[in-house]
């Protein structure tokens, strides 16, 4: 009889680290969590460097007076940080309802049918790599265990007990975007003769940064992920650049 504590018998690589000698690694649920949170926070810092930075040198370039430049800056900053943790909250609470709902439908399923839902359950182990005698064994004992988190993991990929938190991803949109943004605020500010080309700088160094870190979290190419971030913001000071300027030229 197959052991239940190989990780084969459970689906899991050969090579699979035990939970009893590895109890500080973060489970499945528990990191899809954090990752969300550290998503919006990466997506925030971006797009408060790029927007800001697009901002304050449009005005820039229409002008060289410090105030409207500042007064741009920061309504850009107070604005987009309210925009951004709003837009999160809303995106994760309808993935939370989605998860509560799919995991709603899958304890009443287990309630009125749980002898079919172990069958479904040993079915899934079984498509996975199992023999049907072992993804019966795993069924049954991940049942008797906990039914119910056993088949949301298997079934909807949930983990019942690490939902998607919408203020956590809220948060972690509004703090990073400020951040972000504070830079090409702060880099403006410069004499006028340097500030331009400085806040280009400092911003698609910055951009390189969130690049490096957006592909580390999702496991692409680094290379990739920099160019695309690092261009789109350059692109996007240009723009706003040459608007500001011919916005300037003719005294609008």
């Amino acid at each position: 009889m197959t052991d239940i504590g190989d990780p084969a018998a459970r689906g899991l690589p050969a090579d699979a680290k035990s939970s009893r000698g590895h109890a500080d690694e973060p489970h499945a649920g528990g990191l899809a969590a954090r990752l969300n949170w550290l998503r919006a926070g990466v997506l925030g810092a971006n797009d408060g460097i790029v927007s800001t930075a697009g901002l304050v040198v449009g005005v820039a370039a229409a002008t060289t007076a410090r105030s409207p430049i500042i007064t741009a800056g920061v309504a850009g900053v107070a604005a987009g940080a309210v925009a951004m943790a709003l837009g999160e909250y809303v995106s994760v609470s309808s993935q939370r309802d989605t998860e509560r709902a799919l995991l709603a439908k899958e304890r009443a399923e287990l309630d009125q049918e749980p002898a079919r839902e172990l069958i479904e359950l040993a079915g899934i182990y079984q498509a996975q790599g199992l023999t049907p005698e072992t993804a019966e064994q795993v069924a049954r004992e991940l049942t008797a265990h906990d039914a119910f988190a056993a088949h949301a993991h298997a079934e909807l990929g949930i983990d019942p007990g690490e939902l998607t938190n919408p203020w956590h991803a809220a948060g972690a949109s509004a703090v990073s975007f400020t951040v972000g943004a504070l830079l090409p605020v702060l880099a403006i500010l410069l004499p006028a003769s340097v500030r331009i080309p400085v806040t280009f700088v400092v911003v698609l160094l910055a951009l390189a940064v969130t690049g490096t870190i957006s592909a580390r979290i999702g496991g692409a190419p680094r290379n990739r992920a920099v160019g695309r971030v690092v261009l789109g913001g350059a692109l996007a000071m240009l723009v706003t650049f040459g608007i500001g300027q011919l916005v300037g030229a003719v005294g609008i």
